[in-house]
Order: C-alpha cells, then sequence, then structure tokens
C-alpha cells in the first residue's frame, strides 16, 4: 500500500514543485492544503503518512500546526518541513516541535529523496 501524503504550502506553485519532486509510488495518493487550518481538517478526516510543511501561511502558519499536532498527542504522520525561513533557531524550532526534517525552499529533489530515505519511506 502506498503511503498518503499531504502536502501544505500557500503557493499553488510551490506545492505543485513538491508534488513533481515526489517519487512515483509517494505520487499516487496526494492531498494538497493551502494553509495549515485546511492541513488540520484534512488530519482530522483521514489518515496521512507524510506531510510536507510549508513555514509561512496565513490563516495558521506551519509552526502553528506542528503545536497542534504536538499539543493534541497526533503526530502520527511524519511532518518534514519545506520553507525559505531558514534561520537556525526556526529549524531547531520546528525539530523540537517534531518534524523529521527541514528542507529549504524550492525543495531539490535528491534531498527530499535522502530525508524520505533516512526516515524508512523508500
Amino acid at each position: 500500500m502506498n503511503p498518503s501524503v499531504l502536502i501544505c504550502d500557500d503557493s499553488n506553485m510551490a506545492r505543485k514543485q513538491v508534488l513533481r519532486s515526489l517519487p512515483e509510488e509517494l505520487s499516487l495518493d496526494v492531498t494538497l492544503a493551502k494553509n495549515g487550518l485546511e492541513a488540520l481538517a484534512v488530519l482530522n478526516n483521514q489518515s496521512i503518512d507524510i506531510m510536507f510543511l510549508d513555514l509561512t501561511m496565513p490563516e495558521l502558519d506551519g509552526v502553528g500546526v506542528l503545536q497542534n499536532l504536538k499539543d493534541n498527542n497526533k503526530h502520527n504522520c511524519a511532518v518534514f518541513v519545506i520553507s525559505a525561513d531558514v534561520q537556525p533557531e526556526m529549524q531547531n524550532k520546528v525539530l523540537a516541535l517534531g518534524a523529521k526534517a527541514f528542507m529549504r525552499k524550492p525543495v531539490q529533489v535528491d534531498v527530499l529523496i535522502n530525508n524520505l530515505k533516512e526516515h524508512g519511506f523508500l
């Protein structure tokens, strides 16, 4: 069975870029969200194995999503943050909140693949 994937980013172009970067076996069951509130709604209504999460979004940002997941003990999906906010403090913060990895935006295919391999998804 293929893992289910959620891509959460307010930029349509960024969502498509992440989708195009996914290996074929992960691009079969993908849900898209435009902000953190949409992502939480998806997570509350369906089982998601992997989430690619932007940090800077309207409604609810990526840090808010991670904090919500941590506060509600809902870290049943692997969260990979993809963001242009590459400050070490932010990277440390999202990792402390439970993200599996932090990747620079725009994500490079080899970096994405290596992170998925490192965490047992490929």
